[in-house]
């Protein structure tokens, strides 16, 4: 144990948590943000934010509007419908419009009189550059983790340039295509000089761990990753098991890169909604158990979408130790469920577990995002740390830096640090 002439109180706690929870630089490590060598796919901004799909869903909520009206819109119009419905004829109190007051008021915006025309202003004098180095230091964020799409032209194009990419933003080699819709990718991989067919046989799993190999060269990912739907399994007889089990694991475990699996999505319950329609459904753990007890060399990253799977998704945890659960995703980024589930799982889990991601789609979200999941953090964590301090157990500010540290950074680059060329 730490030898020091004084521990924290009691009293001293929850100034000394709140502090080191707010100095301690994050590692977002599940992020939609892009460097700025991908162009106009890295979005930022205040008609971005306010066009985010989560204020999409929220303003037929409150609007007559039809959804054909709406996507009839261009960006501009879209954005001042939902500021007049959620702003203005509504007080913002949903965690998404909540969200970007905090973010203006974080840029020294003035949201006591709020004017979107005066809000416009100040983001078109910006420098996108410039502009992202504010938002890093305001946030104390000091690496995201973005999701990159070997399938997306835009992206695909980047990539195969060899840009100099910012260092603060890491690449990850998301499958979703080639895992979820492979009819429709593997003539993709054909066109491309793989050969492949509609069945994965042998000769096509040796042609996508080609491919896989030659996009982790190219992106030095930390990490490969899938969304999956509630009702995924993998010991069935589809492309997907196959893929997954004979291409896509064997090649992480051979360059030491994590799997992320984020399971729970239920895509396009809501077709007119687009981007803002899709919802969740309950999992089934076992599946998870099964692969970490089936694959125990290969780190898994695991997210669900669904409050019902979080205590599971704690309970394997404690069964696997290359299991790693993360963040509050999704429609499980709200205040309340996120202090539910970081509770639950330092006392299931101590730190052992990453307590969030930002998801972040706009650069402008981690302004508030960590913000807002920093002051539930700290919140439970001054409690957990003023129930050890009863039992007389010493604390100082040292031992809290190393548990926030682990929390919010060195878990994640320890479970990254096998990674190999």
């Amino acid at each position: 144990m730490e030898t020091q002439t004084k521990g924290l109180t009691l009293n001293d706690l929850p100034g000394v948590v709140t502090r080191i929870v707010n100095e301690t630089p994050i590692v977002d490590l599940h992020t939609h943000l892009y460097s700025e060598q991908f162009g106009e796919i890295g979005l930022w901004g205040i008609d971005e934010l306010i066009n985010y799909h989560y204020l999409i869903a929220e303003l037929f909520r409150y609007s007559s509007i039809t959804y054909q009206e709406f996507w009839s819109m261009d960006r501009t119009r879209q954005a001042d419908a939902i500021w007049q419905a959620l702003f203005l004829e509504n007080s913002p109190l949903s965690e998404a419009t909540r969200g970007i007051v905090t973010a203006l008021q974080a840029l020294g915006l003035d949201t006591a009189k709020p004017d979107l025309k005066t809000y416009r202003d100040f983001f078109r004098g910006q420098n996108r550059r410039d502009y992202t180095d504010k938002v890093f230091r305001l946030s104390n964020v000091k690496e995201v983790v973005m999701t990159n799409d070997p399938f997306d032209p835009v992206e695909r194009a980047v990539w195969l340039s060899k840009p100099s990419i910012d260092p603060r933003f890491k690449a990850v080699l998301r499958l979703d295509p080639l895992l979820l819709k492979w009819t429709e990718t593997a003539p993709r991989l054909s066109a491309w000089g793989y050969s492949v067919d509609a069945q994965p046989g042998i000769k096509a799993v040796g042609e996508v761990r080609r491919f896989l190999e030659d996009w982790v060269r190219l992106m030095r990912p930390v990490y490969m990753a899938v969304s999956l739907p509630p009702d995924f399994r993998y010991s069935d007889q589809s492309p997907r098991s196959r893929l997954l089990t004979e291409c896509v694991l064997p090649v992480c475990r051979e360059h030491g890169l994590p799997f992320s699996m984020m399971i729970g999505v239920r895509k396009l319950v809501n077709r007119e909604l687009r981007l803002a329609g899709d919802s969740l459904g309950p999992a089934d753990m076992s599946v998870v158990e099964q692969i970490c007890a089936e694959f125990p060399e290969n780190r898994f990253l695991v997210s669900m979408l669904s409050r019902e799977n979080q205590h599971g998704l704690c309970v394997a945890a404690r069964k696997f130790r290359n299991l790693l659960p993360f963040g509050c995703w999704w429609f499980m980024n709200n205040p309340s469920l996120v202090e539910e589930i970081t509770r639950e799982r330092l006392e299931l889990l101590g730190t052992s577990f990453i307590p969030q991601h930002s998801d972040a789609r706009v650069l402008d979200q981690l302004l508030y995002k960590w913000p807002h999941s920093r002051s539930v953090i700290a919140r439970v964590l001054i409690d957990k740390y003023s129930d050890l301090a009863h039992t007389g157990w010493w604390l100082s500010e040292t031992i809290i830096r190393r548990d926030v540290r682990r929390l919010f950074a060195d878990n994640f680059n320890e479970w990254i640090s096998q990674i190999t060329p």
